[in-house]
């Protein structure tokens, strides 16, 4: 049976924090358990947090605002995407440094730890899962995997999800390809995105507004470890952007 427990009673995180040391504290980890943990989290501990008054808007980016957001929010966006996929200012999509396609290039004010603040994506977010995993290892013998989870849209889809920008442990993808279907049938191309399926599980527990940041997925039966940058489809084979 998969269980997908909230772990509640974690304080306010800041720049620097254990981490691991609260969630060591909050709940009692087993092998095999997937930590999710909102990027959000992540980015603060890391210091990936900007204040809008540290920012000049260029002329780019108010031209991008449109008279409708911050001009140095666009400001940060661009400063943070890699590309530019889609324009409909103020609404910008971007490639990040990590190869990820999302509006405003991670770049978000919700959830921020002051009014007037950005949150970034955090450099490397699987390093960040790594360290977190060894952490969780050192202080309780337990061997588990994480997940960073962030939320994306997705192309002809309304609403978001959340998904896998950081992952340890535990595969981001598992290969079907070459074993056969109830009928018998060879599969030829089926991989499944399972990290960014424990991600999206874990945020029906988590809830958007509900001030839980990290959830305990137990039950799941994976043997790997693999990065989500994994998950990151190659050019050649993206038809959306």
């Amino acid at each position: 049976m998969i269980s997908i427990l909230p772990v509640r009673g974690l304080p306010e995180i800041g720049e620097g924090d254990d981490l691991a040391a609260l969630v060591a504290a909050s709940v009692e980890l087993e092998d095999g358990d997937v930590v999710v943990v909102a990027h959000k989290v992540v980015s603060k501990l890391e210091g990936r947090v900007v204040r809008l008054d540290d920012l000049e808007a260029s002329p780019r980016a108010v031209e991008l605002a449109a008279g409708e957001r911050d001009p140095r929010e666009l400001e940060a966006i661009l400063r943070e995407a890699a590309r530019i996929v889609r324009l409909r200012p103020p609404l910008v999509i971007a490639q990040t440094r990590h190869g990820f396609v999302c509006a405003s290039a991670g770049v978000d004010h919700s959830n921020a730890p002051e009014p007037g603040t950005l949150v970034l994506l955090p450099l490397d977010p699987d390093r960040s899962a790594r360290g977190l995993r060894d952490r969780l290892g050192e202080l309780t013998g337990r061997r588990v995997g994480v997940v960073v989870a962030d939320s994306f849209g997705r192309p002809f889809r309304k609403g978001t999800t959340d998904v896998a920008i950081g992952v340890a442990g535990i595969p981001a993808l598992v290969d079907l390809v070459g074993t056969r279907d109830r009928a018998g049938l060879e599969l030829r191309a089926t991989w499944i995105a399972v990290a960014d399926e424990i991600a999206a599980a874990a945020d029906l527990a988590r809830g958007k507004a509900d001030g839980v940041p990290v959830v305990l997925v137990r039950g799941l039966r994976l043997r790997g470890d693999g990065s989500a940058r994994e998950l990151v489809i190659e050019p050649e084979r993206d038809l959306f952007s």
